[in-house]
């Protein structure tokens, strides 16, 4: 008979629940996790992975249609879409069987199932609809000291602007398309919607962006978002600002949707499909969270800098946990939990420390605070630039076009914000995060050896360029 008493239950396996059932592992708790669909969640199924998939094809195909610009040659330069499409969900399926090769390895149990939480320490897994992976346990009543919620979030529905699969998406359709279509409106221009029209864009669709707030990609530094979208338009995007669509009319195979342009005017536009990009809202249902009392707030769960709910013994992490949304994010905060638990007394989580990164063309990357949030705080700063255009490794690439921004605190020297937007600036943040966790100054990163020629190098002479240093321009 199965042993259903556990240290660690963890419910859901996406990047914040697998991870957070190794750490529990290593340290020696009996550890389960509870999945429902797939293991690797959403980032690895339907999200993060598969779309940076999808964007390296489109890349390539990019790259090729200006092979001329390296001294190449490249003719009918073409696509496949279902051959785009599978080389995405090989990519899935790969890091999906991954996990769970790391679930035995760590000899962590995989429930397969429906969960939801009857007291603290109980949870009821009921079947699931998904076909249950061999060797994984069936559902039951399940014990554990510890549950830890990892349920991670699904696409935001407005109404009247729901997806129905085939000619509203979101992101699950978005990322294997029937077929390409020629025309796309992508309602919302955060991470999710600015890299899906990015992608479609490279493959030749006329793409459209409404976007309600004055900016696109709205959590990021003004600077970047301006250079950004003169790129996007460069390419072909149309992009409507401080708008919002109010009606969506379907036909047999394409969409009128209605945009307001916040000016009292509105205008009518037929497209093939569109991507209903708004958000994301936290998988708090049927969990069983208000008959136990957990505090919830706008759809997600309430938490301490240890990933505590409201009640003993049962935490949450991730995109359930509130923003920022991001795997990465949700991993650390499983870490921090399981530690805290042991004992560790780990740091509690800094959200001012998580990077973002929007892998569009050109790509984006972020740490910190905007020039915008400093003025709002009262700060006196110091802000350097530096631009692609003076990087040797750049020009080699065939990629000038881009720059780096850094933020500091004109006191201190205490490096408040990072902001990149060009080729592989998604690669170059960690830098500046692992700057701002050991409170590094302008002066040890001036100090510090860069090499030559690399992209890098940028991110110094950045620094430099806010004392009145910079070398290269």
């Amino acid at each position: 008979m199965a042993d259903t008493n556990f240290d660690i239950i963890i419910i859901g396996s996406g990047p914040g629940g697998y991870v957070t059932a190794i750490r529990a592992a290593q340290l020696g708790f009996k550890t389960a996790i509870v999945e429902r669909d797939y293991l690797g969640g959403i980032c690895l199924n339907w999200g993060c992975i598969p779309t940076k998939a999808l964007l390296r094809t489109a890349e390539v195909f990019h790259m090729l249609q200006h092979a001329k610009d390296y001294g190449l040659s490249a003719q009918n330069v073409a696509f496949d879409p279902k051959a785009v499409v599978e080389r995405s969900r090989k990519v899935s399926k790969r890091l999906n069987d991954g996990v769970g090769f790391l679930m035995k390895k760590n000899k962590v149990s995989v429930i397969w199932g429906e969960a939801a939480i009857d007291a603290p320490g109980k949870v009821t897994v009921k079947p699931s609809k998904a076909e249950a992976p061999k060797g994984t346990l069936g559902p039951g009543v399940y014990q554990a000291k510890h549950i830890i919620i990892a349920t991670g979030a699904r696409p935001r529905a407005l109404p009247g602007l729901e997806g129905d699969g085939k000619l509203v998406w979101t992101y699950f359709e978005a990322m294997a398309p029937d077929r390409m279509p020629k025309s796309l409106l992508v309602i919302g221009s955060g991470a999710i919607g600015i890299e899906f029209a990015s992608f479609y864009r490279t493959l030749g669709a006329d793409v459209t962006v409404v976007e309600v707030l004055p900016q696109i990609l709205p959590v990021e530094d003004a600077e970047v978002a301006a250079f950004a979208r003169k790129a996007f338009e460069r390419q072909g995007i149309k992009i409507h600002t401080g708008a919002k669509v109010t009606k969506l009319d379907k036909k047999a195979d394409s969409v009128i949707a209605t945009i307001d342009d916040g000016k009292g005017k509105a205008q009518a536009l037929e497209v093939e499909r569109v991507i209903s990009a708004v958000g994301v809202v936290g998988n708090i249902e049927n969990l069983g969270l208000e008959k136990l009392g957990v505090k919830t707030d706008r759809g997600t769960i309430v938490i301490d800098g240890f990933c505590k709910t409201s009640v003993p013994g049962i935490y949450a992490i991730g995109d359930v946990a509130g923003p920022p949304m991001l795997a990465h994010k949700a991993e650390h905060e499983g870490v921090i939990c399981v530690e805290a638990i042991k004992g560790l007394h780990p740091h509690p989580m800094d959200k001012r420390m998580i990077p973002g990164c929007t892998y569009c063309t050109p790509q984006i990357a972020s740490v910190g605070l905007t020039e915008a949030a400093t003025k709002e705080q009262k700060k006196e700063v110091r802000v350097g630039r530096f631009p692609f255009a003076g990087n040797g490794k750049a020009i080699a690439l065939g990629e000038d076009q881009g720059f780096v921004k850094v933020i500091f605190d004109k006191a201190s020297g205490q490096l408040l914000g990072a902001h990149m937007v060009g080729a592989e600036v998604t690669e170059l943040i960690q830098g500046y995060v692992i700057a701002m966790n050991l409170e590094t100054t302008e002066e040890e990163l001036m100090h510090t050896v860069f090499p030559h020629p690399t992209l890098s190098e940028m991110m110094k002479e950045a620094v430099l360029d806010a004392y009145g240093r910079v070398l290269n321009v």
